[in-house]
C-alpha cells in the first residue's frame, strides 16, 4: 500500500506541475523544462508546490562549496544508512527482530554471499562493511529521488564520479596492500614475456582500471537520468501536444515505467556494487 500511495502521491504532483504549466506556458516557456528536470535537476533550492526553501551558497577559496538538492539528498541518504544499520540492526543477534531487520537482513545476506564472497572468498569478511555502505548509499539515493519534492543524486555525474574514484582508488589500494608496491604493479604484466613489452602493457592495464571506473560512473548516471526522462516525457505529452485524451495512453505508460524505476533502482544498486567488488578482487588476487 505504501509504494501504490507514493505511485499516485508522485503522477499527482507531476500532473499539478504539468496542469500549472499548461496554463501559464504562454507566459514563461521555462516552467516546462523545470517540470523536465525536477527530479534530476540540481539547484540552490527545495521547491514544493509554489514554496521554494533557498539553499545556502558559498565559495572557499574560490571553490564553489554551496549546499545544493543534491547535496542534502546526500545527506539524507547517508542518515538513512546509519539510521538503518545502528538502530535497525544488532550484529550480536542470531535471529533477526523486528520488520526493519527481517526486511533488509536478507538483502545484506545477498550481499555478503552473491557479490562480496563471490568475489573475494571468505577473506572478503574485511571489504563487506564498504560493499555493503556502498551498495545500500546508492539505493536510497535511488530511491528518494522517486519521491515527490525529493531528487535523484545519482543522476548527477558528479556524485557518480566521486563514488566511481572511490572504487579505483580502492582497485589499487586493496592490490598495494596485499601485494606490496612494486609487486601490485608487477601483476598487471602476464610473467614470461620480454620487458620493453611490459613497458607498454603496464600503462595499458592501468589505462584500463580508469575505463571501467570511469564506466561505472557513466552506467549509474545514464541509467538514473534516463529513467526520469521517459517517465516526464510521457507526461510532457499532455502539455505539448495540448490534449487531454493524450492522457489515456501517457499517464498508464508512465506508471509502468515508474514501477519499472523502483526495480532499476536495486537493481543499479547491485550492478554498481557487484562491478566494483569484481574489478577489486581482480587486483586484489592478482588475475587480470
Amino acid at each position: 500500500m505504501n509504494i501504490l500511495n507514493s505511485l499516485s502521491n508522485n503522477l499527482l504532483y507531476l500532473t499539478y506541475q504539468g496542469h500549472e504549466v499548461a496554463q501559464h506556458a504562454a507566459e514563461n516557456e521555462e516552467k516546462l523544462g523545470d517540470v523536465v528536470l525536477h527530479h534530476i535537476g540540481d539547484t540552490h533550492e527545495f521547491e514544493i508546490f509554489s514554496l521554494k526553501l533557498p539553499l545556502p551558497e558559498f565559495e572557499f577559496f574560490g571553490i564553489d562549496l554551496s549546499i545544493t538538492k543534491h547535496v542534502v539528498m546526500l545527506w539524507l541518504a547517508a542518515v538513512l544508512v546509519f539510521l538503518v544499520f545502528n538502530y535497525g540492526f544488532r550484529w550480536n543477534r542470531m535471529v533477526p527482530k523486528g520488520k526493519l531487520t527481517g526486511f533488509f537482513e536478507p538483502i545484506v545476506v545477498f550481499v555478503r554471499d552473491e557479490i562480496v564472497y563471490m568475489n573475494f572468498g571468505k577473506e572478503g569478511k574485511n571489504f563487506l562493511p564498504f560493499f555493503l555502505t556502498v551498495f545500500f548509499f546508492i539505493l536510497f539515493m535511488n530511491l528518494l529521488g522517486l519521491i515527490p519534492f525529493m531528487a535523484t543524486a545519482t543522476s548527477n555525474v558528479s556524485v557518480t564520479g566521486a563514488l566511481a574514484a572511490v572504487s579505483f582508488i580502492l582497485i589499487h589500494f586493496s592490490g598495494i596492500m596485499r601485494h606490496g608496491f612494486f609487486k601490485h604493479w608487477r601483476n598487471f604484466i602476464p610473467p614470461g614475456i620480454p620487458w620493453w613489452i611490459g613497458l607498454i602493457m603496464l600503462p595499458l592495464e592501468i589505462i584500463g582500471t580508469t575505463g571501467r571506473s570511469f564506466a561505472l560512473c557513466i552506467r549509474l548516471f545514464a541509467s538514473m537520468t534516463a529513467g526520469h526522462m521517459v517517465i516526464l516525457a510521457f507526461l510532457g505529452l499532455i502539455i505539448v501536444l495540448h490534449n487531454i485524451f493524450v492522457g489515456l495512453f501517457s499517464v498508464p505508460a508512465a506508471l509502468i515505467v515508474f514501477i519499472l524505476e523502483i526495480f532499476f533502482a536495486f537493481l543499479q544498486a547491485y550492478i554498481f556494487t557487484f562491478l566494483s567488488a569484481l574489478f577489486i578482487s581482480m587486483t586484489y588476487h592478482g588475475a587480470h
